[in-house]
């Protein structure tokens, strides 16, 4: 799998830095869908494991019954990631100019990318360090939905649909060698799609693509 320029252009292709430079204390997700990715959390994290929370913010969903050896947070605004009471450790990168992490080979159990993956315009190169910093039988949790900043969200991802956008995230996991075949849970939308473009809450679909270092 290889994104062709064009697919990686973003409509605002000023400094991510820029973008993200004031923070947004809210959820891009609704209620339903948190709950949804909290019990997926439960049920494939492990306590006392060590997890990286990858493009995070000032929430990580994660059990509130859940402890963790050590969770490390990495995003774009040092303000939300202070916030973030579920974070060991945080540090600020952009992935779309570095997206080798400063993060050692095997050390965590866990990658998690929550509504994110759509503004990734390297996801061969970020998926190979996804792959490199995960433990031999690690997994990987790559959750979205239908919303996104649409200005920064790569044209590969908005002129997709919801059903393509699952296939590029299991095609970004398959161009690495030794991750397992991608699992995807995916509960559509109940609402009309109206409303849903318009940014009704109660029925934000939820989409789930899981992998394993093998």
């Amino acid at each position: 799998m290889q994104l062709k320029p064009n697919q990686r252009l973003k409509l605002d292709d000023k400094d991510d830095k820029l973008f993200y430079a004031y923070p947004r204390f809210v959820t891009h997700v609704d209620e339903g869908f948190i709950q949804q990715l909290t019990d997926l959390y439960s049920d494939r994290l492990k306590p006392n494991t060590r997890i990286f929370d990858m493009m995070s913010s000032w929430v990580s969903h994660l059990p509130e019954e859940m402890q963790f050896a050590h969770v490390e947070g990495h995003g774009l605004n040092g303000e939300e990631l202070a916030r973030n009471p579920r974070l060991n450790h945080y540090f600020v990168q952009n992935l779309n100019e570095t997206p080798q992490l400063p993060l050692p080979d095997e050390d965590f159990d866990a990658v998690l990318n929550c509504v994110s993956v759509q503004y990734v315009q390297y996801p061969e190169a970020v998926f190979s360090e996804i792959y490199r910093i995960l433990k031999p039988g690690g997994v990987a949790i790559i959750s979205f939905s239908n919303r996104m900043f649409f200005e920064k969200a790569i044209q590969a991802w908005r002129e997709a649909s919801e059903a393509q956008r699952v296939e590029l995230v299991k095609a970004y996991f398959a161009s690495v060698p030794g991750f397992t075949t991608a699992e995807v849970i995916a509960h559509k939308s109940t609402l009309p799609s109206l409303l849903q473009w318009l940014g009704a809450g109660g029925g934000d679909p939820f989409y789930a693509v899981i992998a394993y270092r093998n």
